[in-house]
């Protein structure tokens, strides 16, 4: 396989961006979460942890730690919204 420079460092450098950003999420999802969309945030923790899921076990655990503590301050599940 032939690959160009660009390319190369474009791979090579991806690995630490991962956790620089899945911080940046959690911290943006844990903020939401106390501005009282609490709902929204965990939508979007739970597809953090989706997406994640059998391919990064430490940022998808940081994800579920989320999720965990903030779905006891959602509504119920599956009440329908009027």
């Amino acid at each position: 396989m032939v690959t160009t420079g660009q390319n190369d460092r474009t791979e090579r450098d991806a690995g630490p961006i991962a956790p620089a950003l899945c911080d940046v999420l959690l911290v943006s999802l844990r903020a939401l979460g106390d501005a009282g969309d609490t709902d929204l945030a965990c939508r979007l923790a739970g597809r953090a942890c989706a997406a994640l899921r059998g391919r990064d076990s430490v940022q998808w655990r940081r994800f579920n730690v989320l999720l965990h503590r903030l779905a006891p301050r959602t509504g119920a599940v599956g009440t329908p919204q009027s």
